[in-house]
């Protein structure tokens, strides 16, 4: 076979100078026929719900936090705790909007009495945000709180007592 016939025969790595290998050759066109990076091909989407529960989560760790949303879903809240089969909310008090690379979150929290209100809403911003970043990848472009209560030493939870024991 000459040379030429060699060159222009399909799947045969092109005589170059270099010394380019056949399986140097076979990487290449593999690399090239499947149109670049694999996490460039595709779209992913996050539910406001995921954003929410992560970013419940995040605001829950922070000291200062006693609970998160207003009195009456609270309340609610509890009530469906105790029911048999009911799942406790984690995204109660929270509300995420979700674009395609930006998530905005508004927090609904109550604090503990003799906290900083200021030292805790910022606390509570640093851990969403870093939470929410690190494990979705958006931007997260503003986090707004309302602190409803504050929670004094001597009151009693919001939670109706279980009538079972």
């Amino acid at each position: 076979m000459s040379d030429t016939a060699q060159r222009n025969r399909p799947g045969t790595p092109p005589n170059d100078p270099a010394g380019e290998t056949a399986e140097q050759f076979k990487k290449a066109s593999v690399t090239k026929r499947g149109g670049g990076d694999p996490a460039g091909r595709g779209r992913t989407t996050i539910a406001d719900g995921v954003v929410e529960k992560i970013a419940g989560l995040a605001a829950r760790d922070v000291v200062g936090v006693h609970a998160m949303g207003s009195g009456l879903s609270r309340t609610f809240g509890a009530v469906r705790d105790r029911v048999p089969g009911g799942k406790s909310s984690v995204t109660r008090g929270v509300k995420a909007e979700v674009g395609e690379v930006q998530t905005a979150l508004d927090l609904e929290i109550v604090v503990d009495y003799g906290v900083s209100i200021a030292e805790v809403a910022r606390d509570v911003r640093e851990n969403v945000i870093s939470a929410v970043e690190r494990m979705t990848g958006l931007e997260v472009v503003e986090v707004n709180i309302a602190v409803s209560d504050v929670k004094l030493p001597d009151e009693e939870d919001e939670e109706p007592e279980s009538r079972l024991q």
